[in-house]
């Protein structure tokens, strides 16, 4: 009896401010999406970390005729200078460092360099003479880059020893700047949701003063005269996750998995079934943020 009475009191308040509920169930589900899409990007940042980190290499760029280094104030590199870097990557001393290794002649950094930008005009104008020689070096741990530039950038015939893992760095601290907005973007949202369903709330208490007041004379109990009111703010809540969890869904569905992946293939994209993962932590911020508004507007409007 109880808890019909509950479910009839509640679906009694949605229908009397039903505007405001449709409010804060938009509300909830926009900065609840702001909250997924800062979790698929925070994952996709892991994962990227893991699959390019993996494969980062040490770029060893030999002088030609067009570099303007110090090192390289004595021309080309020479087949003598070219054969000496070799041999060091194999000596004893760099094997604890260096996993494997490949050398990259001036036709195949045009090759690269043509393939990789194909759309651009200047790419059919750069001829193999201005592109340097390199050894493409992948090392033991990526973390040990420093031991290996010390080694080889002194060597004669080299112009400098570039890594990747510097690039990659750059690129993850602009993508957690993104997630650091969207989040930023998410808290203002949820202040907003938390302001709108205390106010959903506060017009529902006092729609129902009258109600409320003979409830009180014939003696109900303060947790049976609030439970509807806390009941409508979880509803919209609730329905505003469940949307959210949707667009996650879908975000990393449509746009991530298949879009991405499709025209990225060379790199590795979380799937849309990790995204379920955020679906929990979605449902509980929502009911959190019921919960903390109902909490604070009953106990300020609703004084039983």
């Amino acid at each position: 009896m109880r808890f019909a009475f509950i479910v009839s009191e509640t679906l009694s308040g949605i229908r009397r401010n039903l505007s405001m509920v449709i409010s804060v169930v938009l509300v909830t589900f926009i900065s609840l999406t702001f909250v997924g899409s800062a979790g698929l990007l925070q994952m996709q940042i892991n994962q990227m970390k893991g699959y390019w980190y993996d494969r980062v290499e040490v770029a060893i760029f030999l002088c030609n005729d067009t570099s303007t280094a110090a090192s390289c104030a004595g021309g080309a590199v020479t087949d003598s200078q070219r054969d000496a870097i070799e041999a060091q990557l194999e000596s004893q001393q760099a094997t604890a460092y260096v996993e494997s290794y490949e050398y990259e002649s001036q036709d195949q950094a045009l090759e690269l360099f043509q393939e990789q930008y194909s759309n651009l005009d200047m790419a059919d104008s750069v001829t193999a003479d201005q592109l340097p020689e390199s050894f493409r070096v992948s090392l033991v741990n990526p973390e040990q880059y420093e031991v290996v530039n010390e080694m080889f950038s002194g060597m004669a015939g080299v112009e400098v020893v570039s890594d990747q893992r510097e690039l990659l760095e750059s690129l993850f601290s602009l993508m957690n700047i993104a997630s650091v907005i969207a989040i930023a973007l998410a808290v203002i949202m949820l202040i907003t949701a938390i302001l709108l369903i205390a106010t959903t709330i506060r017009l529902s208490a006092f729609s129902r003063r009258r109600e409320t007041g003979i409830m009180r004379l014939v003696g109900a109990s303060k947790t049976m005269i609030q439970l509807p009111f806390l009941a409508e703010g979880v509803v919209a809540a609730m329905l505003g996750a469940a949307l959210a969890s949707i667009a996650t869904w879908a975000i990393a569905k449509f746009f991530i998995a298949d879009w991405l992946a499709s025209e990225y293939p060379q790199t590795g994209f979380i799937s849309s079934a990790e995204a379920l993962w955020l679906v929990p932590l979605l449902f509980v911020i929502a009911l959190i943020l019921a919960a903390v508004s109902s909490m604070l507007t009953l106990r300020r409007y609703l004084k039983v």
